[in-house]
């Protein structure tokens, strides 16, 4: 069976959605004659037709207010913005209505928002931004970010399926880089629920997204280096959040090393860290460790970005410490 990338993984969940049910629709800027930015919807203007594929004007707040009104129709549309950057064009529709809608009239809203995010391709400050905590933060939406091409596929279906407002963060450095043999027929991936991606029992690593594969890494290194067996949760949804899973690694390894590309100051990590500290405090042998990135945009430069992204060595070097500790 041929391997399939992150990217057409995802793309294979939206195709098979709008064949599933005549209610999904997609919208956003160039993805019906051009494909997509990054080429995610080619081939699906064509065949499903300009009035379930729409493109759209250069407004992102315009592109989010239709896919309100039309959730709360009863309609699914699944939104592409070319850069999880630009989410913020569209901040006041999504958090000040979409996020708030079932609290206030307890009419569901269901519409995914897909947002490649991340850094490593020089896209500079403006293309690689991690703005996940601005919406992790607001009670209503749920925040997904996939690490592999069968939670890619699996997910994004079911944040289709789901009926709540989904921001669905999709790392650019994995689409076409991150392979594997995927299931033949119809799956989704639980929101929700974390997965152990390496068993261990020496320290555990707490990422998601990219950081995934980074984390994978790096407890290779150790396991053959140092003789550590690093466990590598990977968290894959991080609103709602896997908390069980969370606390339940760290009172197995009782080291815990907390891995996002977000900068440090309100990142995940902090989160993440209160929670260990409220629940699991006494199962803890050493101090929570934090690699991140540093409070400061996302370089242009290729050598300043590079120092900028957490990366193995950064992972080898805090683990290190900490298993010494």
């Amino acid at each position: 069976m041929a391997e399939t990338t992150y990217l057409e993984a995802i793309r294979q969940g939206i195709w098979e959605e709008l064949e599933r049910d005549p209610d999904v629709f997609l919208l956003g800027e160039d993805i019906g004659v051009y494909g997509g930015a990054f080429k995610v919807t080619a081939g699906m203007l064509e065949k499903f037709g300009a009035r379930r594929v729409m493109d759209t004007p250069v407004c992102e707040s315009a592109i989010v207010g239709t896919a309100i009104g039309a959730a709360m129709m009863g309609l699914r549309p699944v939104i592409e913005m070319q850069f999880a950057d630009f989410i913020s064009c569209a901040y006041d529709q999504l958090i000040n209505f979409a996020a708030k809608n079932r609290f206030r009239s307890g009419v569901a809203l269901p519409m995914v928002l897909r947002a490649p995010t991340g850094g490593g391709i020089h896209g500079g400050p403006y293309h690689s931004q991690n703005p996940e905590m601005a919406y992790v933060h607001q009670p209503g939406l749920k925040v997904i970010t996939p690490a592999t091409a069968y939670d890619a596929k699996g997910l994004i279906k079911a944040a289709i399926r789901d009926n709540d407002p989904v921001i669905f963060l999709e790392h650019k450095l994995l689409y076409r880089r991150i392979k594997e043999e995927l299931p033949e027929g119809d799956y989704t991936v639980p929101i929700g629920q974390a997965a152990v991606r390496r068993e261990g029992d020496r320290m555990s690593i707490v990422t998601y997204g990219a950081m995934v594969h980074v984390a994978l890494e790096a407890a290779a290194k150790l396991s053959a280096e140092d003789g550590a067996e690093v466990e590598v949760l990977d968290l894959r949804t991080l609103m709602p959040l896997d908390e069980e899973a969370l606390l339940e690694t760290a009172r197995k390894t009782n080291r815990l090393l907390l891995l996002h590309e977000d900068t440090r100051t309100g990142g995940l990590a902090g989160e993440l860290s209160a929670i260990v500290a409220e629940r699991a405090f006494d199962y803890l042998d050493a101090p929570i460790m934090r690699v991140t990135a540093p409070d400061t945009p996302v370089p242009y430069s290729p050598p300043l970005e590079a120092a900028f992204l957490p990366d193995v060595p950064k992972v080898l070097a805090a683990s290190r410490e900490l298993l010494r500790y």
